[in-house]
């Protein structure tokens, strides 16, 4: 009698584990899709200056080439399950790039024109007795910075103080209903009708013609207050009830509980609501046009009422823009341009100082 025999049936290996591409190969795929898009598009701009670069379109291409490039490696190597994976990712990636490419076209297009006039001549001369090349703008940005500064000082603590309002004392009452209505009504409010409205308040008081700081910074405190109080109240809307409680069962009034429990916990909301709304009023033009005015001198008195016009940087960009030299044209677009600049780094620093802020004061935790 024969023992039985076994055999060894071989299964024939799945399209799945047939193999994988390295690990690091789509960010390797989507830097030569970036060479070859950049290259590209070099090579069509050649003999023209950097600033005719269309960076979004080259951006867009390198996209359009990773997706196709990605796929296709994928399907080779890998099992149409991991290609289509792989061609989902790089469509996400994609709408991101594409979200963020009229950020990208912006900054490259500020940089590129605003790097001319980026020199210490424009931090430290004003354009008083200047016809043509040179001059600065630190008349511009002086003012730009006094008058946004008293602007933060008056909004931020009504703001905040409504908002705690709305949040803590509130309870859905008639008043914090009539001022979330007119906070939502004051939001929409164009620029240059809260400009109005503070000339014609001082009109009234000092007559017409009457130009100062502080008109700016209450122009720019009307479109700030109603950013600030939305953005505030949504942070203290989100603080737990229980902190609250644990706070009100130890016996902590309620003014200490908001002050030592609900703000600190809330602050890197508070202070990014906060640079949102200095970054949506930093570069207004029309109401500072009509409360500000136009001046060549550097004047760091907001509240001179007599030849008290103030230059800030969005109104220097207008006027240098719109009213170039007639002996050099150039000049005035140059000093336009990194007025724009000037204007983008300065709201820059302010974000970096108000998240260094939000996280000195935040409440600390045993993983920190």
């Amino acid at each position: 009698m024969t023992a039985p025999t076994t055999e060894t049936v071989v299964v024939p290996p799945s399209r799945i584990s047939t193999g994988r591409l390295p690990k690091g190969s789509p960010w390797a795929i989507l830097a030569g899709a970036m060479v070859v898009s950049f290259a590209i598009f070099a090579v069509m701009n050649a003999g023209s200056p950097l600033a005719d670069l269309n960076v979004a379109a080259a951006l867009f291409i390198g996209m359009v080439l990773y997706i196709v490039f990605v796929y296709v490696l994928s399907l080779i190597a890998e099992s149409r399950r991991h290609a289509t994976d792989r061609l989902m990712t790089a469509l996400i990636s994609t709408a991101f790039v594409i979200a963020c490419l009229p950020l990208v076209s912006v900054l490259w297009t500020v940089i590129s024109n605003g790097l001319a006039r980026m020199d210490p001549t424009f931090f430290s001369w004003s354009m008083r007795n200047v016809i043509g090349e040179g001059g600065g703008a630190v008349h511009a940005i002086w003012g730009t910075l006094i008058v946004t500064g008293l602007a933060a000082i008056i909004s931020v603590p009504i703001g905040l103080m409504t908002s705690i309002y709305l949040v803590e004392y509130g309870n859905g009452n008639r008043l914090s209903k009539g001022i979330t209505f007119f906070v939502d009504v004051m939001t929409g409010i164009p620029s240059i009708v809260a400009g109005l409205f503070i000339y014609s308040v001082f009109t009234i008081f000092f007559g017409p013609g009457i130009r100062m700081g502080i008109m700016g910074a209450l122009a720019l405190s009307v479109l700030m207050i109603p950013v600030v109080v939305r953005g505030s109240e949504e942070m203290l809307r989100i603080v737990p009830n229980e902190l609250r409680e644990a706070s009100y069962a130890l016996g902590v009034p309620k003014w200490l509980t908001i002050i030592k429990v609900v703000l600190p916990t809330s602050i890197a909301g508070i202070t990014t609501s906060i640079m949102l709304a200095i970054a949506r009023v930093i570069g207004e033009t029309a109401p500072l046009l009509l409360t500000v005015g136009v001046t060549a001198n550097l004047q760091m008195n907001a509240f001179q009422s007599d030849n008290g016009q103030m230059m800030t940087l969005p109104v220097f960009v207008y006027n240098e823009f719109m009213y170039p030299s007639a002996s050099s044209p150039n000049a005035s677009l140059e000093r336009a341009w990194a007025a724009a600049l000037t204007l983008l780094i300065i709201v820059m620093l302010l974000n970096l100082i108000g998240r260094g802020i939000s996280k000195f004061f935040a409440p600390k935790t045993s993983g920190r």
